[in-house]
């Protein structure tokens, strides 16, 4: 089954090559080459017709890696840089005719490997410039902060959009009653937060079919279906080889677990094209 026309694959990263774009000292992670143009091509496997390109880890706060793909495939591709305060925020503006619409913060507790992040202190620095631009504001959240963090995205909701991604990275084990997955379900049931119904296997370790992450996909969906957009989180970093998803079976569990065609269509095509296709 093919996704609805204009479809967007609402995450994924582009890394190197290396020659060109070096990956960052004090990284994360280390991950092999994965240029723009095989993400397109998955693109092309999945029907999809559009993809955002997420700066990642590996890159630290240089995003050229992003920007070259954005500036080079401008019909199909759009991007999420992460900018420490070297950057200025009237560059947003230049990102912007390029193909960037917005930036990606990090919200941990402790550092967990992703020590390239920047936090909210660093985007009250580029607030009101991505407001002016109509930009998003995505978060990778530490599950345990989302219900304290959930009033100050709630104020930051009424000016951009706020995204969180996969699911809000709680643990499926816990289950939806998770007092911190049901904050980020009155997020999204009340329009004030948007969030990736992305790599389900971030949440639960039943590789290949994450039938327990299954219960958090629904409870979005019953919340707000106008709130929700998809990705495959290509290429994977950081996921063990014998744990590494099929790209093709993450759309399949997506068609499997939003039976509704009609609901497909806004977190496939219609959602991410508002929040990103300009």
């Amino acid at each position: 089954m093919l996704p609805p026309p204009g479809s967007w694959d609402s995450h994924a990263h582009v890394f190197g090559p290396s020659g060109k774009f070096p990956y960052a000292p004090g990284r994360g992670y280390t991950p092999p080459d994965a240029p723009a143009e095989n993400f397109l091509a998955l693109l092309d496997r999945n029907g999809c017709t559009h993809g955002l390109v997420v700066q990642g880890n590996a890159h630290g706060y240089d995003n050229r890696v992003v920007l070259d793909a954005v500036s080079r495939f401008p019909q199909r591709l759009r991007g999420i840089g992460i900018a420490d305060m070297r950057i200025k925020p009237e560059t947003l503006r230049d990102w912007h005719r390029l193909g960037m619409r917005g930036l990606r913060f990090h919200l941990l507790a402790a550092k967990q490997g992703y020590v390239r992040g920047v936090g909210l202190d660093v985007f009250e620095i580029f607030r009101n410039t991505m407001a002016d631009l109509g930009w998003v504001m995505q978060i990778f959240c530490d599950w345990q902060l989302l219900a304290d963090t959930a009033p100050r995205l709630r104020d930051i909701g009424r000016e951009m959009p706020v995204v969180i991604d996969h699911y809000g990275m709680v643990d499926a084990a816990r289950g939806v009653d998770e007092p911190n997955f049901q904050a980020l379900v009155k997020l999204v049931g009340d329009g004030d937060a948007y969030v990736k119904v992305s790599a389900p296997y971030r949440i639960s370790r039943r590789y290949p079919d994450y039938p327990d992450a299954r219960p958090f996909h629904e409870a979005l969906v019953r919340a707000n279906p106008e709130r929700l957009i998809w990705g495959t989180d290509w290429p994977h970093p950081s996921i063990a080889a014998d744990v590494m998803p099929d790209d093709g079976h993450l759309l399949d569990l997506l068609f499997e677990w939003t039976p509704d065609e009609a609901v497909r269509r806004k977190i496939l095509a219609d959602t991410p094209a508002k929040l990103f296709g300009r």
